[in-house]
């Protein structure tokens, strides 16, 4: 095994365009060779025995730590990605007889790895080498982007294809590559599937040209500028410039109150250490917005990310040092991106109680869905639809019921909520929102994508008009749920390291293919599979409307007192995740609906989970 280990790190050594990767290869090979236990284990890590084995292609690209091999973020595996993803081009070209040329426009944030010499920036830079040598025109955009422009970016240049090199809120060790299709969303099957299949292909695994001679060639031509000249400033700027005007378009600028005599919001921003803040700024000024104070240890992007070891808004904690200085600078909302600004965080200080509320997703698409049925939906000339994940809360679906426009459903990730808001467009439909919840939303039908900066715009807006009324976000939600009714919900995860645990569980829950009536005390009206070959108890043939997976299974319990309990894996995580929410009975506050959730959670996670048989570790919030 051993032996196997050193001999795969020898030949990508030869291949790899780095030198301080291949430095550190090296390093380690002579130490293996002379007996080193340690440098034996490392190289085992880094380069499995299974020469086949590397980083999955998944959710619409690759994401993996920084670190030299076939498993990691590094130069040789990001040329091996692009050009597996331009032979697939290429090959589809080929068999459509497109006469069209292939372009692709590729963005990039501020993630590195200064020890082994890898960036975004760098993987950015031999994406547009790999793709041009195919012939294929490449935009690679200038600077630091918001992932939300390289997916407005795709459509706006008709290009065929995007890639944005971001590791999004990942920790900082981490990096990652994420592909666009042609109609601006997040690849899905069978593209992704397809794209994987032609990376592997051998021809695509040993570089085509000598991407590392290209790169100091056009350093050296171009004084070591940033990205060598690789970069187009005006094409960036021009499409930055159509994003904006998009969202005035878009009937999302409603303007704001300037006559009330209510004390206005005031706003503090987190680009927590990410490429947001300029984002965001343009953003206000595009929704008339007064200007925000930006939280000045995280606004500037920092591949350390110094403060927050998890930059993501929705983590524990995450969101304390902004908090701390809108509480010091006597601000009443904490707006934050994470660190490629796709998502959104919400906190709002009460001033009575001295306490915070930070809102969940399912809370932020609440508050958006209302105010954009409202202030856009209303008045429509076209049917209205709004989409959501299939975890995410119910209560859009709930206010399209009472409201009349349509709700729809979809599978986890917005690459199947974009796809679904594409569709609905095409049928004629006006898709106001898309949304998860895990902070990501798509107001407006701007892009098939998350995006936190037009959000951010949104949200303020929002906040504005609440305010001039002597109202909160907070309160505001309150009177939502009056309308609609009381949702609650408990989303957390065990963590699982363990694949055949996860298995284990799922087949618990199947009771072998009975599935269950009752859950404690609690009565099931009925039960969904999206393992393969799926099953669902409400349809009148037994299978689910939505996709099925073998691979991604999740199983929805739907309980006869309004509960809804939903389980799945994480794609990208060790974790076993769950939603578990709770509509109240007319007339029950939503204290009372919140402790009846949390008697049930504690049933329904021990009865179907069984987590110390299982050797889950302790729950923790999503």
């Amino acid at each position: 095994m051993a032996s196997d280990a050193l001999l795969h790190a020898k030949e990508w050594s030869l291949n790899d365009p780095n030198p301080a990767t291949v430095a550190y290869v090296k390093a380690l090979i002579t130490k293996a060779e002379n007996g080193g236990d340690q440098a034996v284990q490392e190289l085992q890590c880094l380069f499995p025995p299974n020469n086949t084995q590397r980083i999955g292609f998944g959710t619409a690209g690759l994401r993996s730590s920084m670190s030299p091999g076939p498993l990691g973020m590094n130069d040789l595996v990001v040329i091996q990605t692009a050009q597996g993803l331009a032979s697939y081009l290429l090959h589809c070209r080929q068999q459509s007889k497109d006469t069209n040329p292939i372009t692709a426009v590729v963005g990039y944030d501020h993630r590195a790895h200064s020890a082994f010499s890898l960036s975004s920036k760098q993987f950015a830079m031999y994406t547009k080498l790999v793709f041009e040598s195919k012939g294929i025109t490449c935009t690679l955009l200038d600077g630091y982007v918001a992932t939300p422009i390289l997916a407005f970016a795709v459509c706006n240049i008709a290009a065929s294809v995007g890639i944005m090199v971001t590791a999004s809120h990942n920790p900082k060790q981490d990096d990652g590559y994420k592909v666009y299709w042609k109609d601006g969303c997040q690849i899905r099957p069978p593209v992704d599937a397809e794209i994987a299949s032609a990376i592997i292909e051998k021809e695509n695994l040993l570089p085509w040209v000598d991407y590392g001679e290209q790169l100091r060639t056009f350093a050296k031509a171009n004084g070591g500028g940033d990205c060598y000249g690789l970069s187009d400033p005006e094409q960036t700027r021009l499409i930055e410039d159509a994003y904006y005007q998009a969202i005035r378009d878009s009937g999302l600028v409603v303007g704001i109150d300037g006559t009330s005599d209510c004390q206005p919001p005031s706003f503090a921003y987190t680009a927590m250490h990410g490429v947001g803040l300029p984002y965001a700024k343009r953003s206000f000024s595009t929704f008339g917005l007064p200007p925000f104070l930006p939280v000045p240890s995280q606004q500037h992007p920092d591949a350390n990310f110094t403060t927050v070891p998890f930059p993501n808004p929705e983590e524990k904690g995450a969101l304390d040092e902004a908090m701390a200085f809108a509480k010091e600078h006597g601000c009443d909302i904490v707006l934050a991106n994470d660190p490629d600004a796709d998502r959104l965080g919400v906190a709002e200080f009460n001033k009575v109680d001295g306490k915070w509320t930070v809102f969940t997703g399912d809370q932020i698409g609440s508050l958006l869905g209302h105010w954009l049925w409202e202030t856009i939906g209303k008045n429509s000339e076209q049917p209205v639809a709004m989409c959501a994940s299939t975890v995410s809360s119910k209560i859009i679906s709930a206010m399209g019921q009472t409201e009349g426009f349509l709700f729809e459903e979809t599978l986890t990730g917005f690459k199947w909520i974009g796809s679904r808001a594409l569709s609905l467009q095409n049928e004629g439909y006006r898709v106001l929102l898309g949304y998860e919840e895990a902070i990501g939303f798509s107001c407006g039908g701007i892009i098939p994508d998350k995006d936190g900066i037009s959000a951010l715009g949104v949200i303020a807006t929002m906040a504005h008009a609440f305010y001039a009324k002597g109202k909160t976000l907070t309160s505001h939600l309150q009177e939502i749920y009056l309308l609609y009714g009381e949702f609650c919900s408990d989303n957390g995860y065990f963590r699982c390291d363990d694949p055949a645990i996860v298995k284990k569980i799922m087949e618990q829950m199947r009771n072998g293919g009975k599935y269950f009536d009752r859950v404690g005390t609690y009565e099931v009206d009925s039960v969904r599979d999206l393992g393969s070959p799926g099953y669902d108890s409400q349809a009148a043939d037994k299978k689910p409307t939505l996709p099925t997976s073998s691979s991604s299974p999740m199983i929805t319990f739907r309980f006869k007192n309004g509960c809804v309990a939903q389980f799945r894996a994480s794609g990208t995580e060790p974790k076993f995740k769950y939603y578990i929410e709770l509509r109240g009975q007319p007339g029950e506050n939503r204290e009372e609906v919140s402790k009846r959730l949390d008697t049930m959670v504690k049933v329904i996670l021990e009865e179907l989970l069984h987590p110390s048989e299982n050797g889950l570790i302790t729950p923790s919030s999503l």
